[in-house]
Parts: C-alpha cells; structure tokens; sequence
C-alpha cells in the first residue's frame, strides 16, 4: 500500500459495496440531525432564556445513553445489526416528525423537548453501539481503521453543512423546518440498510441473563489496560468539555452578540476542524502510533475550548473553536480505531457501548454541570475550567502511555501491522 495514491487510501473503504450504501445513505441523514441539534439548542434557549433549562434538555436527551448503553451493548453482541439499526432509524424519523408538527402548528412547550429529547436519547442508546459494532460486517479487518474515520468524516461534513443550513433555515422559516428536513432524511439509510448484501453472520453463542453479559464485558473492559485508560481520558474530555455545544447559543447570542446564523458558523467551524481531524486519520495506512495521538489530540482540545472561552471576536472564536474540534475529533476517531481493532469479536458490541457510554454518556451530567455552572459563574468561566480538567486528564493518560503501548505493539505485531508501516 506504500506506493498507493493518497487520495485512494483515504477512500479505501469506499471500495466495499455495502459500505457504500452505509455511507452515502448516513451523509444524508447526518445533515438532517445537525439540522435538529443546531434547532433544538436554539429553541430551547428561546422559549426558556434559560441557561440552565437548556442543560436539562441536554440532560434530558443524552441520560438513556448512560443508563441503557450497557444493555444495549450485551443486544449488539446477540441481534441482527442490520434489522436492528432499520428499526432504530424509523423510531428516529417519527420523533423528528411529531417535534416539527408541534412546532409548525405553534403547540411547542419546553416538556415537550424534554419528553422527546428522552424518547429520542433512548433510540440512541441503542442505534449507537449497534451501528459502531456494524462497521466491521461491511469493510474487511485491514480496512477498519479508515472506514471508522470516513464515518467520522460523515459526522463532520454534516456538521459542517447541517448547523449553517440550520441558521438560514431557522432565521427565515423557524425551527420546525429543521425537524421536517431531519424526519425526511432518515428515508435515504432506510433504503441503504434494506439494499444491502450481507453474508450470513453466525450469531454468536451467549447464555444466561443480560446482567450476566454486560458484568462480563466490564471485567473484559477494565481488564484490559489500553481499553480502560482509552475509555478513562474519553469520558473525562466528554464529561468536562463536550457541553461546550450546549453553551454554544449563550456564545452566539451573549457574548458575540449574533443570531442563529452566528451559532451555525460556529458549529460549522468546529466541524470544519473535526472535518480536518478526520482526513488526517483517513489518510493513515495503520493504527499504529494513534496510541500517542490519542492524549496529545485531547490536550489540543482542551487548550483551544479554554482559549476560546476568552475571545470576544468572531473570527478568533471561529478559528480556536476549530482547534478544538480537530483535537476532539481525533481523540474520539483514534480512541475509537484502537479499540474497534484490539477488541475480541464477541465483546466488541459491549466493548463500544461502554465506549459509547464514556463519549455520549457522560454528556448529560456535563450539560447539567454546565448549565449550572454558566448560570452562576458564566459560560466562558465554565468552558476555561472544563479545558483545564481535560489537560489534568491527559497528564494522567501519558504517566501510562509506555506500558499501554507495550501491551499494543505485540497485538499489532501479531495482527501484521507493525511491520509495514511507519507510525
């Protein structure tokens, strides 16, 4: 692969027919949930002027993921993934609707963006996992790494396009456009998912209760030193720094003194660094090395969210939120790589829903330590102490990085990774 083109290896994966159909279906879809993140936040914070209401709603969208992740983990070791996931987009579509009809027809009231925050976030718990565990049934083992990055690469794009759709959108029409466009876009992974050709996958044995299955994946999970430090430093950065989106409309409208067109060129800027975060992974030939990577991309993150906290311009807010969402998103890719290659193929459904856990699941404490914190002290305050936590964080990550290396190399090396290529 030494003498492949470079833009061949960074689409590599794209070579795999059902991959394919996964990602043009998802890059449709994606824009739509950006669509409906960027229009949830800013609904929230203008039917409530509430700082700390809108932690609720955050909170109340991201908790099913923490509590039901476990569960959801033992199910994507157990059932069809494909059935699984058609399911999973269809009870998303009828959400995204009933949220739009309520706000078209001018009934919104903030219990119902928490209600279906809940529904929506308990969809997840399960879609998340399931849909991480499912790449490895569409690419082969060696293309892994790269198919994990273009999904990110999906996730970025739409970040990218969905939050700057999202202002224009909201500012001339309102936010339940946004939900009507998001309900339509889950038709084209629905269409992908069916047209796919799978070869039979033999369901792997499994006996005893659920709670059997998931204390079995823990042990596994806290066993293993590489994947507990990986999904340690994971959920601090998600835990301390990911509600920077939450604050994100009290940036915009607050402190940069915009509208909803300022709050999507910001989420647009960040996904614009995620987007780069993404390329860059895309375009290594291996794994090897992301183990390195993965806390000097979290120490990025947490330096820019803490720097930009302190900008009152624009364009110095765009360009540090950008930093940020390059670190973030190599941290959360490489991490994700590096367990989805290691992992034992019985416990990869568990080992991605505790991975699913520490990304996502920490979240909501975060949006409600957040929306407390920005209520007494102020959002930048709040995000300079969450940037701070994820440095504290990766100092402790890297007191353990050679003896989490050393347990990687000799699984690299008996895989055929290390040989071929240079980190």
């Amino acid at each position: 692969m030494t003498g492949e083109p470079l833009s061949r290896r960074i689409f590599r994966a794209l070579r795999h027919r059902n991959y394919r159909l996964f990602f043009g279906g998802q890059s449709v879809s994606l824009i739509g949930t950006w669509m409906q993140r960027i229009a949830m936040g800013w609904l929230a914070y203008r039917l409530t002027n509430s700082a700390w209401l809108l932690g609720v709603v955050g909170f109340a969208g991201q908790i099913p993921t923490f509590v039901l992740s476990p569960f959801a983990g033992v199910l994507a070791d157990r059932w069809n993934r494909r059935r699984t996931l058609v399911v999973t987009q269809i009870l998303s579509m009828v959400q995204a609707l009933i949220l739009s009809v309520l706000i078209l027809t001018g009934h919104i009231r903030v219990w119902h963006l928490i209600s279906l925050s809940v529904v929506l976030g308990t969809v997840n718990a399960l879609d998340i996992p399931v849909r991480q565990a499912f790449v490895v049934q569409m690419v082969e083992r060696k293309d892994l790494g790269n198919a994990i990055a273009l999904n990110s690469s999906m996730v970025n794009g739409a970040r990218l396009l969905g939050p700057s759709i999202a202002g224009v959108l909201i500012a001339a029409f309102g936010e339940g456009i946004c939900f009507l466009a998001n309900a339509l876009s889950y038709v084209g992974v629905i269409i992908a998912l069916i047209a796919m050709r799978l070869p039979p996958l033999e369901a792997p044995p499994h006996s005893g209760h659920v709670l059997e299955g998931i204390r079995e994946g823990f042990v596994y999970v806290w066993g293993s030193k590489p994947i507990k430090y990986i999904i340690l430093l994971l959920a601090l950065v998600s835990l301390m720094g990911m509600p920077y989106q939450l604050l994100m409309p009290i940036f915009a409208k607050d402190i940069l003194h915009g509208g909803p067109h300022t709050l999507g060129f910001l989420m647009g800027s960040a996904g614009l660094g995620a987007l780069i975060g993404t390329v860059y992974l895309a375009a290594r030939r291996s794994v090897h090395g992301l183990g390195r990577a993965i806390p000097i991309a979290a120490a990025v993150f947490g330096i820019g969210l803490a720097a930009f906290a302190f900008s009152r311009t624009l364009w110095l807010s765009l360009a540090l939120v950008l930093v940020a969402g390059f670190g973030m998103m190599v941290q959360m890719a490489s991490s994700n790589t590096v367990l989805q290659t290691i992992v034992d193929d019985d416990k990869r459904g568990r080992v991605m829903s505790f991975y699913t856990m520490a990304f996502m699941g920490m979240a909501p404490f975060g949006s409600l330590l957040a929306g407390a914190l920005a209520s007494e002290i102020g959002a930048p305050r709040t995000l300079i102490i969450g940037g701070g936590f994820c440095v504290v964080g990766v100092l402790f990550f890297r007191r353990e990085l050679a003896e989490i290396e050393g347990i990687l190399h000799p699984i690299y090396r008996k895989m055929g990774i290390m040989p071929d290529v240079n980190p």
